[in-house]
């Protein structure tokens, strides 16, 4: 099914263990919003998604001392249709602006990211966890049923993994429109504040390294800016 309009709904998450038999089960911090921030009482509907590609309509049917209890009344599907994208994002120095890269690009359908490291990158290790809740609140802001997954690695591992890699660099000729047909896994190497080495530039063939901009754009803007582009509903 394709995006319908929710734009006036709350979304709720509960992972699909806590989803049986018609019914789901909020706990942690989603039972609160619901309860405590939100008024949900018994008998009101609630939208929940699961994060795999379905959101529910539920009625609620109990609410506990730490649990909320809601049957299903309607299941809708969504595809995903940036399954085979990759976004990856350098460790930045400053983490706003990591929060801010991750935030936008997965209000605007992006799924999967590799968090790397490099040459030039300042921090030298990464903690994915530290962003599972910003992309957890943006893909229920912006009514998604797909939560987003964190990988980490450095980039010479990127390179080796099966699929296109696209390297995004100021001194490459080639504009980006985000006209690509993407049907295998392919990753979008964006570069850290300084810049790629340019033996790391090299070991992505030159007809898949382009720029964003005629002029120089911080890492975050041109992660966003590549995920705008990207033709995904």
């Amino acid at each position: 099914m394709g995006k319908i309009n929710l734009s006036d709904i709350e979304l709720y998450y509960s992972e699909s263990a806590f989803i049986q038999n018609d019914r789901i089960t909020l706990l942690g911090n989603e039972y609160h919003h619901s309860v405590n921030v939100m008024r949900n009482s018994v008998s009101d509907s609630i939208y929940i998604t699961d994060g795999e590609g379905k959101i529910y309509k539920c009625k609620i049917e109990e609410i506990k001392k730490n649990e909320l209890i809601a049957n299903i009344k309607e299941t809708l599907n969504f595809e995903n249709t940036a399954e085979y994208i990759w976004f990856c994002i350098p460790a930045l120095k400053n983490p706003d602006r990591l929060k801010f890269a991750f935030e936008k690009c997965v209000e605007l359908g992006i799924t999967n990211f590799v968090l790397f490291t490099s040459k030039y990158t300042v921090p030298k290790k990464v903690n994915p966890n530290k962003y599972k809740k910003v992309v957890l609140a943006a893909m229920k802001q912006s009514l998604r049923a797909f939560l987003p997954k964190i990988t980490t690695a450095n980039f010479e591992d990127i390179i080796k993994l099966p699929g296109i890699k696209i390297l995004f660099e100021q001194n490459s000729k080639k504009s980006f429109n985000g006209d690509l047909s993407i049907e295998i896994p392919s990753y979008f190497l964006f570069g850290p504040e300084g810049g790629f080495d340019e033996s790391e530039i090299n070991l992505v063939s030159g007809e898949n390294r382009f720029k964003l901009s005629m002029n120089r754009l911080r890492s975050e803007t041109a992660i966003i800016k590549c995920a705008s582009l990207l033709s995904i509903s």
